[in-house]
């Protein structure tokens, strides 16, 4: 015959008790990896708030965005700025990015002698198909906590540009969606002005882009 028993009480938690926590990365470890055979050539990770994030496949859409966007800003801009497409950009101690397009302060040695950092970063452009709330949340925070002037995502199923600027530790205060019959200028160079529809590929041979509409903007609005 077994006699019951109360459970014993539960210890009280130990003000010393360990929680586990996510082990970060440097971007001089992130780059270490690399060098070893940790990471290979052809992966296309970025490293994001110390964890190394495997970026999505670009599709052709995705591609032909990236290609306009590099040579209509080459015609626009000349040598008053510096376009880098798909190269990483250095924010701060746990974070390498590297946006679809970047529109850097100009610099004659192409940023050979020290690799651009989030002071050299006037514009971040961000293609966004399959990672549309991505990249118009974590990436679009972390641009606007180094605070980068003003980052771009191009909405390729809502057709559109989502413009975000005024950045904060908290993010962008200003949210501005283009269409394609507007004018955008950013706001960094506020000479340099684009019609929209140069900037977004090509609508189908129907005239007809289907897809998910952009974020409802918190302020402002799009002029043309």
């Amino acid at each position: 015959m077994t006699t019951p028993t109360k459970a014993p009480p539960k210890p009280a938690p130990a003000e010393t008790q360990y929680s586990p926590e996510t082990r970060k990365f440097s971007v001089e470890e992130y780059y270490r990896m690399a060098e070893v055979g940790i990471l290979h050539p052809d992966e296309r990770v970025e490293l994001i708030d110390g964890e190394i994030i495997v970026m999505a496949p670009m599709g052709n859409p995705h591609a032909t965005a990236v290609r306009r966007l590099e040579r209509v800003w080459h015609n626009a801009a000349e040598n008053a700025v510096t376009v880098s497409g798909q190269c990483p950009i250095r924010l701060g101690e746990y974070a390498d990015l590297e946006p679809d397009v970047a529109i850097l302060r100009y610099r004659e040695d192409d940023y050979y002698g020290k690799p651009p950092s989030a002071e050299d970063v006037l514009l971040a452009i961000e293609v966004s198909d399959s990672t549309l709330d991505y990249d118009r949340g974590t990436k679009a925070d972390i641009y606007a906590r180094f605070n980068i002037p003003e980052t771009w995502v191009m909405n390729l199923p809502g057709d559109c540009i989502e413009g975000f600027s005024e950045p904060g530790p908290d993010g962008y205060a200003r949210h501005v969606v283009y269409r394609r019959s507007d004018k955008i200028s950013p706001v960094s160079l506020p000479d340099v002005e684009f019609a929209v529809a140069d900037l977004l590929p090509p609508v189908d041979t129907a005239g007809e882009v289907e897809g998910e509409p952009p974020a409802e903007p918190e302020t402002g609005r799009a002029t043309g």
